[in-house]
């Protein structure tokens, strides 16, 4: 796995931020959150006037090999189907990005599918899915890195066009019993406390589901390195996530996470370099059993709970917003001075 050169950014700023805050004409803390998030992304830009740049959403998207033991509600083909809905505008993903003016880019990590120069799509196939966890590891470590340097590479590309803060999202069919294998080990958490219905199966499937993620974890004989159980039970486009956003925080870049999938990756990718959550804002909280479990785990506050489990990061654009007002309250409210208002606290 490749090195990356990720540090907490300087905390000095950060009595200065709070003071430009507290002398903007409202009562002291009475923004509350927004507050808080403005001096979170001054600290990372390490500035008293903080900006949001072309905001851009990655979808990395791949197959799974368990998919073949019945654990997900949508049929296999789903995520060779999504790509192309997704390149011509119709997802769901897609209407959040009109709507929060983000930027879409699509990248093949691994999809069960040959798309032939499907326009738009950025085309990084490792290979036609993982192999199935329940008998064999998902991947190889050369695979592992590959998935590693491709969420790096696009990152550092969206960062070259002038992006300063993004999201991640998913699309692979049955990658919610990839992360709930990953919250299990990384976290101790019972497994059956972190299996969940997923796209949509009901108390017959969600045992199902467990029963024979149980049994890969069982079988499972590897080293029990963080590193190895990644590899083992990973996906393609959710360890390219982890690279993605390893490489976010060396850029100083604000990271708006997502729901349940993305928030493992951001667990996994916190087992390399824990001064990644610094450059974190959590979107949402999902409806996926399990995430509230890992977000407080991570002492993670997210901004929304919608009831969300779509995943394609709209959660975390459907927080941008929020963010968005944040950074304007700081660089657009008045001071007391300039607004000729008695300031009438210490």
């Amino acid at each position: 796995m490749q090195k990356f050169n990720i540090q907490s950014p300087d905390t000095t700023i950060v009595p200065l931020l709070i003071d430009k805050i507290n002398n903007l004409t409202k009562p002291k803390g009475s923004l509350g959150r927004l507050e808080e998030l403005a001096v979170q992304v001054g600290r990372i830009q390490q500035t008293l006037s903080p900006a949001l740049h072309k905001p851009q959403n990655i979808i990395f998207a791949a197959d799974h090999g368990i998919v073949k033991e019945g654990v997900s509600f949508s049929a296999p083909e789903v995520t060779a189907q999504a790509i192309p809905n997704f390149l011509k505008g119709g997802a769901g993903i897609n209407m959040f990005c009109r709507q929060h003016g983000f930027l879409l880019k699509i990248v093949d990590c691994g999809v069960n599918y040959d798309y032939k120069d499907l326009p738009g799509l950025i085309d990084r196939k490792i290979r036609k899915g993982t192999r199935n966890y329940l008998y064999e590891a998902a991947m190889t470590p050369e695979e592992f890195d590959q998935a590693i340097g491709i969420g790096a590479e696009i990152t550092e590309q969206i960062y070259r066009e002038g992006t300063n803060i993004l999201s991640f999202g998913e699309m692979g069919i049955a990658n919610t019993s990839t992360s709930s294998i990953w919250m299990h080990y990384l976290t101790g958490i019972p497994l059956a406390q972190c299996v969940g219905a997923g796209s949509g199966l009901d108390n017959a499937g969600i045992q199902h589901k467990y029963k024979v993620l149980k049994q890969a974890v069982d079988r499972y004989k590897g080293s029990g390195e963080v590193t190895d159980i990644l590899r083992y039970f990973g996906g393609y486009e959710m360890v390219a996530a982890i690279g993605g956003m390893l490489k976010a925080a060396e850029l100083k870049m604000v990271i708006i996470i997502d729901g349940f999938i993305m928030t493992n990756c951001i667990l996994a990718a916190r087992q390399f370099y824990p001064e990644v959550l610094d450059y974190c804002i959590f979107g949402h909280c999902g409806d996926e059993y399990g995430h509230k479990m890992v977000l407080e785990y991570l002492n993670a506050r997210p901004l929304l709970s919608l009831g969300l489990r779509l995943g394609e990061g709209t959660g975390a654009i459907c927080a941008y917003p929020i963010i968005d007002s944040a950074i304007r309250m700081i660089n657009e409210m008045n001071d007391f001075k300039k607004a000729a208002v008695t300031k009438y606290f210490d």
